[in-house]
């Protein structure tokens, strides 16, 4: 009887709590839909307008382009410097995830002073439209692929590896037949991500002059807030809309084993030198163009400079801010990743598509929303509007998703009957979770919480609107360089905030799913 009632005790437990993480994630949407109501918003009218329909395709092809290139880079990338001998790969497991914390608004400025007419770069032409937006993007974030697929390889049963080659399959079968099955999850909650994010962005598109519906949003979000508003709720049913459809086209991944030591590592060979070039061009056109310009705007004459003291406390602001903001989010969206899962209920659905949908939303309607409720809040709660913990709200409402799809993928990849072997030998409910599953989940897990910590080291929206008084972080002081012209200023604290994070993508997401067992077998062509 008792080992009836346990899994109907966890169902309760898990729809109880998805059924709140979903309440909770709604409130920016019933925002966005009340107001739009109250202020004379038509979604049929505005979807069906000329100045609406055309950039929303111009949205829809650049994000679903912009997706599937960033899948193939970010996976590759993944691969290489995870399971093969690549030269530098220690490094670049680092250097790889650095463009996801670079704005996109400061990369694109960076892209266009290198490159072009009287830039660094001067034969390679100027970029603009949809082939600047796409390659800026692209470049800036193909990471949610890579830190995903990365964490994803950790896992890869080494025995399923051992067993092709022993068959004789040649290393190359091996990475396609057997390891990319096992990443199909992780990779298809990146390229979701990345689509995503390509949909709510507007620094790109706006310095790139390519017209999405971003664009009309922030146009009208003044002038006409009912239109401006509508758009977003119409941003919400078309990010609805694709995770619906990519969780019924999704297939569990091949599950994880628990093993002993680390999966095999690949020798390239004569693959040695492409790797090494297709991995180059990636750093070189992602990071080292930005940082050249960067450097370059510090080195020009005319810079204007910070003070350590104006770069110290904004950088200590940042770190703890994207620190507690990961840790909240991976923490608080685990159980609903565990049970949607898990136990596959509409509720547990309905649940993860709301909190995936919000990341297509721009920052600047999630902060709206956010300010709006905490001034609705009874007299108790006054104390919220424009708190640290309101501000971390925000930021895991807001990048919500990307810890919730990488844990999803995690979980996927974790054998159920891992759960039942441990039932049978007794072992508590709490206990086996902690000892068996978690340890597996734990890598995506880790990778979530870190694309989150990235993620909110560029947030600038919520951060202008929601930030305590005094808390500068360096988003806030690089738009206010920025707007005030002073580019050694931005190239002085776009270079702070790369180091920062590469620090913080080394010490959370790097090194703890590299694990400290053995190093595996090579296997050699």
């Amino acid at each position: 009887m008792r080992a009836v009632s346990r899994p109907r005790d966890r169902n309760v437990a898990g729809a109880a709590i998805a059924g709140l993480t979903g309440l909770g994630f709604l409130l920016p949407v019933v925002y966005l839909v009340t107001r739009s109501i109250g202020l004379g918003g038509d979604l049929i009218a505005t979807v069906g307008s000329h100045d609406t329909v055309a950039p929303l395709l111009r949205s829809v092809g650049l994000a679903v382009v912009a997706a599937a290139l960033s899948a193939v880079i970010g996976t590759v990338s993944a691969v290489l410097v995870g399971r093969t001998d690549l030269p530098g790969r220690r490094v670049l497991r680092v250097v790889l995830a650095l463009p996801l914390a670079i704005p996109s608004f400061v990369g694109a400025a960076a892209l266009l002073v290198t490159f072009g007419p009287g830039g660094l770069i001067t034969f390679v032409p100027r970029l603009a439209g949809f082939g600047g937006a796409l390659l800026v993007l692209t470049l800036l974030s193909y990471p949610y692929v890579y830190l995903l697929v990365f964490a994803r390889l950790r896992t890869t049963p080494p025995v399923l590896e051992e067993s092709a080659r022993q068959l004789g399959s040649h290393p190359g079968k091996v990475l396609l037949r057997v390891v990319l099955p096992q990443l199909r999850g992780a990779i298809g909650a990146g390229t979701m991500l990345v689509f995503l994010y390509v949909l709510s962005d507007f620094g790109a598109v706006s310095l790139m002059r390519y017209d999405t519906i971003t664009r009309v949003i922030f146009s009208s979000r003044l002038a006409d807030r009912p239109t401006s508003l509508t758009l977003g709720v119409l941003l919400v049913l078309l990010a609805l809309g694709v995770a619906s459809i990519e969780r019924v086209i999704r297939r569990d991944t091949a599950p994880a084993a628990m093993a002993d030591r680390r999966p095999p590592t690949y020798a390239l060979k004569r693959f040695r030198y492409p790797a090494v070039v297709f991995v180059g061009a990636v750093v070189a056109g992602s990071l080292l163009a930005p940082i050249a310009a960067f450097v370059a705007w510090v080195g020009s004459g005319n810079a204007f400079l910070p003070e350590l003291s104006s770069v110290v406390r904004p950088t200590l602001n940042s770190t703890v801010a994207a620190i507690v903001a990961g840790l909240a989010a991976a923490t608080l969206l685990l159980p609903l990743a565990y049970f949607a899962t898990r136990f596959r209920s509409r509720l547990g659905d309905a649940a993860s598509a709301v909190v995936t949908a919000l990341f297509a939303v721009p920052g600047l309607a999630i902060a709206l929303a956010m300010v709006f409720w905490a001034i609705q809040a009874p007299e108790p709660l006054a104390w919220l509007y424009q708190s640290f913990p309101l501000l971390i709200a925000a930021y895991v409402v807001h990048f919500g998703a990307q810890s919730l799809r990488a844990t999803q993928a995690a979980v996927a990849a974790v054998p159920g009957n891992l759960d039942e072997v441990g039932s049978t030998l007794g072992v508590g409910r709490l206990r086996r979770f902690l000892r068996i599953e978690l340890p597996l989940i734990a890598p995506g897990l880790i990778s979530g919480g870190g694309l989150v910590m990235l993620s909110v080291l560029k947030e600038l929206p919520a951060t202008l609107l929601l930030a305590p008084i005094g808390f500068g972080t360096l988003a806030t002081r690089i738009w206010g360089a920025a707007a005030d012209g002073f580019y050694g200023e931005v190239g002085v604290l776009a270079l702070t905030t790369l180091l920062l994070s590469g620090l913080l993508t080394w010490l959370l997401v790097v090194r703890p799913t590299l694990g400290s067992g053995p190093g595996g077998g090579d296997f050699r062509p």
